[in-house]
């Protein structure tokens, strides 16, 4: 390259620069790259700084200075601002002329902060290297730690220091706490496994692939990160088949899960539906002629198939399942067919069953487990014609829909009853698992109780904590005669063991109440939501997020059944509560509730919203007992954690238990 031949280069550079500096101007954003000391000097502090020797840095996440010295010769975007007759012009010249001869080889010095780098020598070369498009340089790299603290932010960045000495990779960013757990557990590695050249190798030049499609579809215009994107294309697809995919393979894999992208965008990447969408208005042929805006009925006839875990014979949760089925077959004659898969294990048969059951005509596939999330999410992915729902909670993609019921409902009103047969003061109450929904089961049974007996306090015990005594061993030490034990019979199990029970004197077990699931119910809504065009009508309003239904007692899908044993006036506060709630008059939440930290969660005036319930991750001050952490369960317990956990999305990262 010659001297004029570069200087016309840096003539090119500098109305980059000032292009730029205009466009930040006119947005009122600052026309200089950022300063490192001055971001310090307005955060928390800083806890440590550590030498990484010498880093490959992506350029992309080269964006600023550490100090003010040379703040003033560089646009935002690094390019150069200074006269080309000034030292500094002739300097990046020089430069410019070594990197097209020889390549600039010399690292830079830089400090890197919550990801990002700031360059503290070699800022003109940096500016070479951007404008002529290179994807990385070396560098000389300095960690400043801030101090770990609750804000998402920093506990994302501390998430990311842990993995980044098993990735060796900056590039890899994510936006939802939890990712990278979830990469290696899809690469088959495990949690501290360090990846081999060959894994990096391969995982950047898949980042790289699909980086191109997503900068095609405007991915720059979205707030997720590529790393978001590549696992959730790895979450569907083997990587060994995006690998041997074409760029318009890539393409169309991208434009099946945009809706799922979409729904990445949002912080709560989940809508919840509290009741089944209302019935199209009635029409004819005339009408819809002439108002072509009303939307047309759904389908005549329909095939809905249900893909369940385990068989009837083992399972009540099927049993439940498959007697709801039938109620779609006597409701629907001649309009609705169903059938059913049994023994659906998730990384061998599930996807060959849902596949099967599409293949055999089904129109509305249910997956009955949480664990079938993902054989649901990557059919769902090749047939988007078929409506795909899985049974589980605050799954956040949106090629498939979610549902389970409000089962805090009939929780408050087996607490109300528990507060009224228990002798004492001291309830019993068995749970399973910390998972979405959970407390504020609890939370509802406690209040149920404490209106009927305001100096009731609830016992909690776990059945997921490992090495634990038998719960009911522990409330008969305690005294406790009234227990909420788990909601649905277990093999092995005594008969009278579940829902609200009373231990009788000689350990003989008196049913009270038990919420019910009315399975049949629910599917009904949503098969006649979608005959009726319902189903379109509930995916308008979620602004692209994905739609979980959350339906309670107004929709009759959930309910107590109380025993006949129950005292007369008993059973009247039943009724009157179960009346109550399904009118939508009675709100279990709206009361003066309190935590057991003493913050005022609600002052009583208004009821909760449901988004607050779903992610409820406290306890009222009538419980007794804690929420357990992921570190506590047993191991048996941890894999349903990870998916359907209140905290799933951030999971303990220790600040001991960061590399250095």
């Amino acid at each position: 390259m010659t001297h004029a031949e570069a200087m016309d280069e840096y003539i090119k550079a500098q109305k980059m620069g000032q292009r730029d500096y205009r466009e930040k101007i006119l947005r009122g954003q600052s026309p200089y790259l950022p300063v490192l000391d001055n971001i310090l000097q307005g955060a928390a502090g800083v806890d440590s700084q550590m030498p990484l020797g010498l880093v490959d840095i992506p350029m992309d996440l080269l964006v600023g200075t550490k100090t003010e010295g040379r703040t003033g010769a560089f646009a935002s975007n690094f390019m150069p601002l200074l006269d080309m007759k000034s030292e500094f012009g002739a300097k990046w010249i020089s430069l410019c002329i070594a990197h097209v001869e020889e390549g600039i080889r010399d690292p830079i010095r830089c400090y890197e902060y919550l990801g990002r780098f700031y360059v503290q020598e070699g800022n003109k070369r940096v500016s070479v290297l951007k404008y002529f498009g290179a994807s990385s340089v070396p560098g000389v790299v300095t960690r400043i730690l801030p101090p770990y603290s609750d804000d998402p932010e920093i506990q994302r960045y501390y998430e990311f220091v842990q993995y980044f000495p098993i990735t060796k990779t900056y590039l890899l960013q994510f936006t939802k706490p939890g990712s990278f757990a979830r990469l290696q557990k899809i690469l088959g590695k495990q949690p501290d496994e360090i990846w081999s050249e060959e894994d990096r190798v391969e995982m950047l030049s898949l980042y790289n692939w699909v980086g191109k499609a997503f900068a095609a579809h405007g991915g720059d215009r979205l707030h997720c990160t590529l790393g978001d994107v590549l696992l959730l294309l790895l979450r569907v697809y083997p990587k060994k088949e995006l690998q041997d995919s074409t760029p318009a393979q890539l393409n169309e894999k991208l434009d099946a899960l945009w809706d799922d992208v979409l729904a990445l965008q949002n912080d709560d990447p989940v809508t919840v539906s509290g009741k089944p969408a209302e019935p199209a208005p009635q029409q004819n042929g005339l009408l819809s002629r002439l108002l072509p805006g009303i939307r047309p009925a759904g389908p005549n006839h329909l095939k809905v198939a249900f893909v369940h875990e385990r068989t009837p014979e083992i399972s009540a949760w099927t049993s439940q399942h498959e007697f709801g089925r039938t109620q779609l077959d006597a409701v629907f004659p001649g309009k609705v067919e169903t059938a059913a898969y049994f023994n659906a294990v998730p990384g061998e048969n599930a996807d060959a069953l849902v596949e099967q059951a599409i293949a055999e005509g089904a129109d509305i596939v249910f997956t009955t487990s949480p664990k079938l999330v993902g054989a649901s999410l990557r059919s769902a992915v090749k047939h988007p014609q078929v409506r795909i729902l899985n049974c589980s909670m605050e799954m956040p993609y949106a090629s498939i829909r979610t549902y389970y019921t409000r089962v805090y409902e009939a929780k408050f009103i087996t607490g109300a009853i528990a507060g009224a047969m228990t002798a004492g003061d001291r309830i019993g109450y068995v749970a399973d698992y910390p998972s979405f929904g959970v407390p504020a089961n609890i939370n509802a049974f406690a209040l149920g109780a404490r209106m009927a007996n305001p100096r009731a306090k609830i016992q909690l015990e776990w059945t997921c904590l490992p090495n634990q005594e038998e719960p009911l061993v522990k409330f008969a030490r305690s005294g406790v005669t009234v227990i909420s034990g788990r909601d649905a019979p277990m093999p092995g199990r005594p008969q009278h063991e579940f829902g609200t029970f009373l231990v009788r004197p000689g350990g003989i077990l008196q049913d009270l109440a038990t919420p019910f699931w009315h399975w049949g119910q629910f599917y009904e809504n949503v098969v006649r939501s979608v005959l009726d065009g319902g189903w379109e009508r509930d995916k308008s309003s979620t602004d692209g997020r994905a739609v979980n239904y959350w339906w309670g007692m107004n929709s009759g899908v959930m309910d107590v059944l109380l025993s006949r044993e129950l005292p007369p006036d008993v059973q009247h506060l039943a009724q009157i509560l179960r009346t109550g709630i399904s009118s939508g008059v009675l709100d279990p939440f709206a009361c003066r509730i309190t935590a057991q930290d003493g913050t005022l969660k609600n002052s009583g005036r208004t009821g909760l919203e449901l988004e607050q319930i779903v992610h409820m991750d406290w306890l009222c001050d009538a419980v007794e007992g804690h929420i357990p952490e992921y570190d506590e369960l047993a191991e048996v317990s941890r894999p349903m954690y990870r998916m359907q956990g209140i905290h799933r999305d951030r999971l303990p990262v220790e600040k001991e238990a960061v590399v250095l």
